[in-house]
């Protein structure tokens, strides 16, 4: 009889044990509050800091710019992931091509009272030339301090000074 009893009782420890290690909630990676699977270049309507409208405060680049395709996504916590290619200049003489070493990835949040908050990566190695050749290439990377809540996220890939070239939407 003792022996039954002992082994009911190390049978209920251990289904509690199952029970308590199944409740553990474990994560599997990121919760992505946005993704993305288009890009839009800078039109020439909100080019250079002349523009009558910046979006969300950020200039746009001082001439129009176009890109072949561009993904991402930003996860609650501020991991941003970003990957464009054929970012490249729509006008002037050197239309088609890229002349910058460095991209960077720019998220715009609204805050809980109404306010706009940009937070920028480092930059990112971009490929230079002409975008039939390559160029106009970047993976971006980081984690940014993000504002929470951060309300309708907007990913921008700028200049390494911050104007910006390209955005999601399209």
């Amino acid at each position: 009889m003792r022996r039954i009893r002992a082994f009911r009782a190390t049978l209920v420890l251990a289904v509690a044990a199952a029970a308590l290690a199944g409740s553990t909630a474990v994560s599997a990676g990121p919760h992505w509050m946005l993704t993305f699977s288009t890009m839009v270049g800078v039109p020439q309507g909100l080019t250079g800091a002349q523009s009558q409208a910046p979006l969300r405060g950020i200039s746009g680049g001082g001439i129009p710019w176009t890109i072949a395709s561009g993904h991402g996504r930003v996860s609650a916590g501020g991991h941003v992931e970003v990957e464009v290619e054929g970012l490249v200049l729509a006008a002037g003489a050197n239309a088609g091509s890229n002349p910058i070493t460095s991209f960077r990835a720019l998220v715009s949040c609204v805050t809980a009272d109404g306010s706009v908050v940009n937070v920028l990566s480092d930059p990112a190695p971009a490929t230079t030339g002409s975008a039939r050749s390559g160029g106009g290439d970047a993976e971006i990377e980081a984690n940014l301090m993000l504002p929470q809540p951060c309300i309708a996220p907007i990913v921008f890939v700028t200049s390494p000074g911050g104007s910006w070239f390209a955005s999601t939407g399209r």
